[in-house]
């Protein structure tokens, strides 16, 4: 008989409660005079755990299609910008072949890139262009490929001294960006990591290595939160142990597949995430 899954459910709550802060807070809700306002964090909290769902589930229904044991998603709150630190899953037994690797690293940010992608048309399209106040200290999101994309294509051009204070909808679309492409670095045991290692087998280690040095230099250069991304990734370590029958190659569509992820961070990396001004 299989224990519940209480530590999952806790941690999922507790991430539903912090998202459920940042919304609201954002939204200008004062909590202290009106805690009840909290709902209004509601719009942001759902789209932002809707996109981490089913990039996690992705992951754990694929795991179970290739018979590897894995567990649930762990969520993780946190008082962040973003009221979280992304959620994961743990695999517990080896990874058969480079096939069953891919199609488990690869589902999960497909499938919440997908959202996403959902999620910033609805959110922009409820967003709105206004005047930057003078004088006042904003925190602005960077876009990448497709959100600037998008942005151009449903609102149009931002005139001077305006810009695009995003829905709730929207900013966590944008996250949903942020975290693919976090996610699909190809270092270590990343998502990334899995499809380059079943692309490359043990030349992955090379490319483990030369992205950390350039995330080290974007760190230098424009943003130092790479920096910190870089060390956290040689903590968490960049090698990535080898599938049991390493001699069933890749097929074609699984190949298709790794190359459609490639895409996929390319449109979604933000080079330089936040700036304050």
């Amino acid at each position: 008989m299989k224990k519940a899954p209480y530590l999952h459910i806790v941690l999922f709550l507790l991430t539903l409660f912090s998202t459920l802060l940042v919304g609201a807070i954002n939204e200008g809700a004062d909590l202290l005079k009106d805690p009840v306002e909290i709902y209004r964090g509601l719009p942001f909290s759902l789209t932002l755990l809707l996109i981490l769902l089913c990039h996690e589930f992705s992951h754990y229904l694929f795991s179970r299609r290739h018979h590897v044991d894995a567990t649930l998603p762990y969520f993780i709150p946190a008082p962040t910008l973003f009221g979280t630190l992304g959620a994961f899953i743990k695999m517990k037994s080896p990874i058969t072949t480079k096939n069953a690797l891919m199609d488990i690293g690869a589902s999960g940010p497909i499938a919440g890139f997908i959202v996403s992608v959902a999620a910033v048309v609805v959110g922009l399209s409820l967003s709105k262009i206004m005047p930057v106040p003078k004088g006042a200290e904003m925190i602005t999101l960077g876009d990448s490929l497709l959100f600037s994309g998008l942005s151009k294509a449903i609102l149009g051009k931002v005139p001077e001294n305006h810009d695009i204070f995003l829905h709730p909808v929207a900013f966590a679309g944008w996250i949903g960006f942020f975290v693919t492409s976090l996610n699909l670095l190809p270092i270590g045991q990343l998502d990334g990591g899995h499809i380059a290692y079943a692309l490359l087998e043990e030349r992955h280690h090379v490319v483990s290595k030369l992205l950390i040095a350039v995330l080290v230099a974007l760190g230098i250069l424009i943003f130092e939160g790479w920096l910190v991304w870089a060390v956290l990734l040689l903590i968490l370590g960049i090698k990535h142990p080898p599938v049991l029958a390493s001699y069933v190659p890749l097929d074609q569509r699984r190949k298709t597949t790794g190359f459609l992820t490639l895409v996929i961070f390319i449109l979604t990396f933000t080079p330089v995430p936040i700036t304050i001004m």
